[in-house]
């Protein structure tokens, strides 16, 4: 296992992160997973054992059912507190009062309270944003956090799943402020959904911001269970829950470079593509979710493959954006700056 700095941070993260989502059982989450404290035991051990420092959940998760498994694992297995690195989120519905969600001040301290508790812990590592909420101005959400950091109960601060331009808004009412700042982003990126390199890629090298990429095998899409010639698999997440969306015929392309990859190196097609992302400089961690201690380990082995120059760039290829504006523009405006002059 490598680690990476997250972002402009000085703190280590493991290049693989335990996501929690196929923890618990409530509601609508079960199709994620289900799993029991015996199952969570074992991965998060297992993880740990494998040199996995990083723990990704949030509040929503099975309705904080996730949180107190993790939380309960962490104490059954052992797990030296001052080695691991905690994150979790908020901003999604916990319940149907009028203040149950969003980034109100009010909301923010209620669930870093709750996810305390939950956790079992007297700090979180990471706290995120879990979204972009329109109601609640920045100013209110980012001084909260800032409190919260000061106060000790939080570390780091994050955000997921927000443009561009509210990432970098943000940066600046804390810069502006003198407030703590985000440190990550985590957003979903994988071979199959490459939008992320449009204007996240660039900002987070800008802002030297840590990245994390939430469902790097298209939820399950590019495992290696569904081909073009074949019907969906019975009992896959990606069957019972079509998320994130995919243009699945160049999702079915890119698993049709990958297969003939990972025959040659005598791997999974998952671990190809989690390679490929473990290859761009820009990526902290991968954020990988088990329901099976099969598919843990094989997710693991994905950072001991090197793809070669040839390989990455047949992906590269097999997997590009159409060119969109002012992408392209730029591109060919910035051709005429990027040589020096020479003089004869």
């Amino acid at each position: 296992m490598r680690y990476r700095l997250l972002g402009n941070t000085g703190l280590y993260v493991s290049e693989l992160c335990l996501g929690t989502m196929t923890f618990g059982a409530q509601g609508f989450w079960e199709v994620m997973g289900g799993l029991q404290q015996t199952e969570v035991d074992q991965l998060v051990r297992t993880s740990f054992d494998r040199g996995i420092n990083f723990f990704d959940t949030a509040n929503v998760y099975s309705l904080g059912e996730s949180e107190k498994l993790l939380g309960q694992a962490i104490k059954n297995t052992g797990l030296p507190r001052d080695e691991i690195v905690v994150a979790t989120k908020s901003t999604g519905i916990m319940n149907e009062s009028p203040n149950g969600r969003g980034q109100s001040r009010f909301h923010i301290f209620n669930e870093v309270d709750a996810s305390l508790r939950r956790l079992q812990l007297d700090h979180i590592d990471l706290y995120q944003l879990h979204g972009f909420d329109p109601l609640t101005p920045f100013e209110e959400s980012l001084s909260a956090l800032n409190d919260l950091v000061k106060s000790g109960k939080i570390r780091y601060i994050g955000l997921c799943n927000m443009a561009a331009w509210q990432i970098m808004k943000a940066l600046a009412v804390s810069r502006q402020h003198g407030w703590s700042e985000f440190a990550s982003v985590q957003a979903y990126y994988s071979i199959a959904g490459r939008d992320l390199e449009r204007e996240i890629f660039p900002l987070v090298e800008d802002q030297k911001l840590g990245l994390m990429a939430w469902s790097p095998l298209a939820g399950g899409f590019l495992s290696g269970k569904f081909r073009r010639d074949q019907a969906a698999p019975a009992g896959a997440r990606r069957t019972d829950f079509d998320f994130p969306p995919l243009n699945k015929e160049r999702a079915f392309d890119c698993v049709d470079a990958m297969t003939p990859i990972a025959r040659a190196h005598g791997v999974s097609v998952a671990q190809v593509a989690l390679a490929w992302i473990l290859s761009k400089r820009q990526i902290s961690s991968i954020i990988i979710g088990a329901r099976r201690m099969e598919q843990l380990t094989d997710n693991l082995a994905a950072c001991k493959l090197v793809l070669s120059e040839t390989e990455l760039a047949t992906l590269d290829a097999i997997s590009a954006l159409p060119q969109e504006y002012p992408g392209w523009m730029l591109s060919f405006q910035g051709q005429y700056r990027a040589k020096p002059p020479v003089k004869e």
